[in-house]
């Protein structure tokens, strides 16, 4: 099954055609299903490898997705800045008092349609939790979470379950785990467990 959108922002026409072509000629598939809405933060995991990104841009395209990601506001300066913008990018500033999880519940509430990126591990390294930006931005926002995975084993690209987190941070990473369980990145020896600071015994 394909990976359905159902009124969110899509891509163009020729990236759509690439990342079909991309993913054929590798033998991937895509499976899963977009929430209703067109605005939600897109997490994907794990992340081990620098062929991360060329699949799941391939995958966002191939699903005729248009998603934005998160730049630190001096990357979106002349020359390069207007390019950044073409690209998706949004920039933040991390000085702001509003701080970054601000600065995106306002974007999401002035947006129609907004898809946000996200890979929670933050690195291809492993690490010992994920970053927690992405939880506390759709809480805020009050956004659905929606799980992209990339099973390298098995050659699938999946959007998979959808949340709006309601706080209670166990009970919903709980979920996330079952999610990702048995999903095999490029380089498994290197998978951050799927779990956030909060989470970790000296954060109790």
């Amino acid at each position: 099954m394909a990976i359905t959108d159902h009124d969110g922002p899509r891509c163009g026409l020729l990236p759509h055609l690439a990342g079909k072509l991309w993913l054929r000629v590798a033998g991937w598939r895509l499976e899963g299903e977009a929430p209703a809405g067109g605005r939600y933060i897109l997490i994907g995991a794990p992340h081990t490898s620098n062929w991360d990104l060329p699949f799941t841009l391939a995958s966002v395209y191939a699903a005729r997705l248009s998603v934005s990601w998160l730049g630190k506001d001096s990357l979106f300066v002349p020359p390069f800045g207007p390019f950044f913008r073409w690209l998706g990018g949004i920039p933040v500033v991390r000085s702001s008092s509003h701080g970054v999880v601000e600065q995106i519940a306002q974007r999401f509430s002035a947006a129609d349609k907004l898809v946000i990126a996200v890979s929670p591990p933050g690195t291809r390294s492993l690490r010992e939790h994920w970053r927690s930006g992405f939880y506390y931005m759709a809480l805020r926002a009050r956004v659905p979470i929606v799980c992209g995975s990339l099973d390298f084993t098995n050659k699938v690209a999946t959007l998979g379950y959808s949340f709006i987190p309601t706080g209670d941070i166990k009970k919903d990473m709980d979920a996330v785990r079952a999610v990702y369980r048995g999903i095999e990145g490029k380089i498994p020896s290197k998978h951050t467990p799927v779990r956030l600071k909060a989470e970790l015994p000296s954060a109790q």
